[in-house]
């Protein structure tokens, strides 16, 4: 029987071991645009397939939209299958407004919880903030690698575009929240379209203390593509000044970064680039 007693807890201890190996994994933060006629040739009918066969085609593990109205996100899920998603509207914490929402491949990862909160000082009342335009939002969710069993959690959110006060404390809030509500081992993911570019205020209050770093700059391979991220449709602008970022706790490696251009016939797919990160985590990344 001496040998049953080793076997189990050889079996007991696999799942420590299997979270010690390396596991790489990518991210992507894709703000779509919103489906509005007066977009005339970029309205979202024209730019659906394009959208959405860019991140079938690159299969980030996760990605996380922003500006997506109801009907946008019933028709991504539709092209989308093999991606299950979270994230409630944000004007009234159902199905009114727009959409933060969170993806992640149904294959790789198991959903262990998930949910949306506001930016602002009563996270979880619809509404808006401080100086804010519109009603903001942060969806997340805490998943489970199949392979691995290591724990994730992924936060996806859209900054206000005009309130100053409003993107730095939704900042603040973020980095409070994430703190808070992480468990040890968690490897942290954060994306999202901030309207915040690299060294603004928000920004540099997100990788302010220990929680959160940036990608782009640790990227063991050049960043690839521009380092602006809104576009306006137009695909000959060229800025030096991303406002889309993707954020990483502690312990994950940056294998690669990139802002992908990809186009049709000189068609973007949306008003703003996606951004791609190749990440590792665990011994030998």
């Amino acid at each position: 029987m001496r040998w049953l007693a080793l076997l189990l807890a050889a079996l007991l201890a696999l799942p420590a071991v299997a979270k010690e190996r390396a596991e790489r994994f990518s991210a992507m933060t894709f703000n779509i645009r919103l489906d509005i006629a007066s977009d005339g040739d970029n309205a979202w009918v024209h730019r659906r397939h394009a959208v959405t066969a860019l991140v079938a085609y690159h299969a980030p593990d996760f990605v996380g939209m922003q500006e997506v109205l109801p009907g946008q996100k019933r028709e991504v899920e539709a092209d989308l299958p093999a991606y299950a998603w979270v994230g409630v509207a944000r004007d009234d914490g159902h199905d009114k407004g727009e959409y933060s929402p969170l993806g992640f491949r149904r294959d790789r990862y198991a959903l262990r919880a998930s949910g949306t909160f506001w930016l602002s000082p009563t996270p979880d009342v619809p509404g808006k903030a401080w100086d804010a335009a519109y009603p903001r939002i942060a969806t997340w969710a805490r998943l489970e690698s199949r392979r691995t069993r290591r724990q994730f959690l992924v936060v996806n959110t859209h900054f206000d575009h005009v309130g100053a006060v409003a993107k730095l404390e939704s900042a603040r809030q973020l980095v409070q929240w994430i703190d808070n509500f992480r468990r040890d081992g968690d490897a942290v993911v954060l994306l999202g379209d901030f309207n915040s570019p690299t060294g603004s205020p928000p920004y540099t209050a997100l990788i302010a203390g220990a929680t959160l770093r940036d990608t782009l700059p640790l990227s063991r391979t050049p960043h690839y593509g521009p380092r602006g991220t809104f576009t306006n449709f137009q695909i000959t602008r060229l800025t030096d000044h991303p406002i889309d970022h993707i954020f990483v706790g502690g312990g994950i490696t940056v294998l690669r970064h990139a802002t992908l251009t990809d186009q049709t016939g000189g068609k973007l797919p949306s008003d703003h680039y996606p951004v791609f990160a190749d990440l590792c985590i665990g011994k030998d990344c």
